[in-house]
């Protein structure tokens, strides 16, 4: 079987174009990051979806955009899949005055960064992830 490098999986319907090109941007984030990269699932889902694993795995009570599983071993080549809340996104997009597409490439980068070993618990950290994201925006859209 020869399997995509990165692959999108659909729990709640919603158009992702250029998909082709999206999976092969991605891939090089972790080329430029220096991480080795061997396979991504990106998932996309409901509020409630998201939620329930938040709850589960995390034991976080509350809403979130993204959610991102490291599933390789330490010193291997990257593997994970993230999960993505459609209805948070496009909320989020609204709430921001952006465009439902950026915001929705913003949490998918968002989430690749997170897999080349970038934090969002502090102030620094944070600055430092959305510096990331919106350089990765900028080459994407440009």
């Amino acid at each position: 079987m020869n399997e995509k490098p990165v692959q999108f999986f659909f729990e709640k319907q919603f158009a992702l174009s250029e998909r082709t090109r999206l999976r092969e941007f991605i891939v090089s984030i972790f080329r430029k990051e220096k991480v080795p990269f061997k396979h991504l699932n990106y998932i996309f889902c409901s509020d409630q979806a998201l939620l329930d694993i938040n709850r589960q795995f995390l034991q976080h009570d509350y809403e979130t955009d993204v959610i991102t599983f490291p599933m390789s071993e330490k010193n291997e080549p990257v593997e994970g899949e993230i999960y993505i809340s459609i209805d948070r996104v496009r909320d989020n997009a609204r709430t921001l005055g952006v465009p439902v597409k950026h915001e929705l490439h913003r949490v998918i980068f968002h989430g690749a960064l997170h897999l080349c070993g970038f934090r969002d618990k502090t102030k620094t950290q944070v600055t430092l992830i959305r510096a990331r994201e919106d350089h990765y925006l900028r080459l994407f859209f440009k």
